[in-house]
């Protein structure tokens, strides 16, 4: 809206301004300000049918005939044909009688080439008037087709986001109902224990985490008890290392971002016949040559690949959590992962 205003007062003070131009060199070079007057109203009566022109073009022929879809443009240049040739009815329709000396001195031929050039100048001028004016409104149309654009795209990218965060909750939800289901038939005072710390945790996810930032130190907290429930169901086969550095100084970071990397490495890398790990940790780095602060969250796990089209490193939690990425760090994370001698690693670095 301001910058529409901006255009239209520019475009109203060009118009001015060319009116009044040649009335203040007259008042510079003569110095009578009558002449200057007299200047003045020639060139606004010259001007006038190329102002209509411009502005009945730029506010109702080429927005209402030309824009939805171009199924008007029959209409548009035939009123365009019909507004120039009212402009210059008496000019083409009602000539003067030419005086006999003119008619002496230049003859009959030069004075109809003479004319006829003349026309043609006239309407040529008024023709580039139209398609001056027919340009600025598609720059026009062009900025506002581009911010329309970018903010359906952000809109979408929001309701995408929103979606992608529903899809995480209830994962979470009901793997960790599960472990503390088990538990209580084994040790009813720590699954009391454990369902207080599930509230915590469902406090954090259904509530705080959905500012889109929330302090790095609660995200890890939040991590640090997640990483607990999740390893009640290991047996003594299974090391269960975790490495929360909460920063000294804040940052932010959005939230429920590594859920999917934790419950894949409990998945894949925790086997009861064998011995196996998983190892996690997360940290706040501090700026380097370019001056930026990364967290960077790693994860490494014993390998033990599923049966099936289940491998380490897919579904759909970690589809979700790379798209959420896009979505929320474009150009400012990256993701590696990789398997080797039966271990699983990945790495995520976000810029905050």
């Amino acid at each position: 809206m301001k910058k529409d205003i901006i255009i239209d007062v520019t475009q109203g003070l060009s118009w001015a301004a060319l009116c009044v131009m040649p009335s203040l060199i007259s008042l510079v070079v003569v110095g009578s300000l009558p002449e200057a007057l007299t200047v003045l109203k020639v060139t606004f009566q010259t001007l006038l049918p190329l102002i209509l022109i411009y502005f009945l073009n730029y506010y109702l022929l080429i927005p209402k005939l030309l824009y939805p879809g171009g199924r008007r443009k029959g209409w548009f240049y035939g009123v365009n044909a019909l507004l120039i040739l009212a402009l210059n009815f008496r000019f083409v329709f009602q000539r003067g009688e030419i005086p006999q000396e003119v008619l002496d001195a230049f003859g009959i031929e030069r004075l109809w080439t003479f004319y006829l050039i003349s026309v043609l100048m006239i309407v040529a001028s008024q023709v580039m008037i139209i398609l001056l004016a027919l340009g600025i409104r598609n720059i026009r149309r062009n900025q506002e087709m581009r911010v329309a654009f970018e903010r359906q795209r952000r809109e979408t990218a929001e309701a995408e986001l929103v979606w992608l965060k529903h899809q995480l909750s209830p994962h979470f939800l009901f793997n960790t109902l599960n472990n503390i289901s088990s538990l209580t038939q084994i040790d009813p005072d720590q699954a009391q224990e454990r369902i207080g710390q599930l509230s915590d945790l469902l406090r954090y996810a259904l509530y705080d985490s959905e500012a889109a930032q929330v302090p790095l130190a609660a995200e890890m907290a939040f991590m640090d008890n997640y990483v607990d429930l999740m390893a009640m169901r290991c047996n003594g086969q299974a090391t269960v290392e975790k490495d929360f550095a909460v920063p000294a100084e804040p940052a932010e970071i959005a939230p429920l971002l590594f859920i999917s990397l934790v419950e894949n490495a409990f998945k894949h890398g925790v086997n009861a016949r064998y011995p196996s790990f998983v190892r996690l940790a997360m940290r706040l780095e501090t700026p380097g040559p370019e001056g930026r602060r990364r967290v960077v969250f790693r994860c490494e796990n014993s390998l033990f690949e599923k049966q099936g089209t289940d491998h380490i490193g897919s579904g759909i939690g970690l589809e979700n959590m790379r798209r959420r990425l896009e979505l929320l760090y474009p150009g400012k994370y990256t993701y590696a992962q990789s398997a080797s001698e039966g271990c699983w690693r990945v790495e995520v670095t976000i810029e905050v």
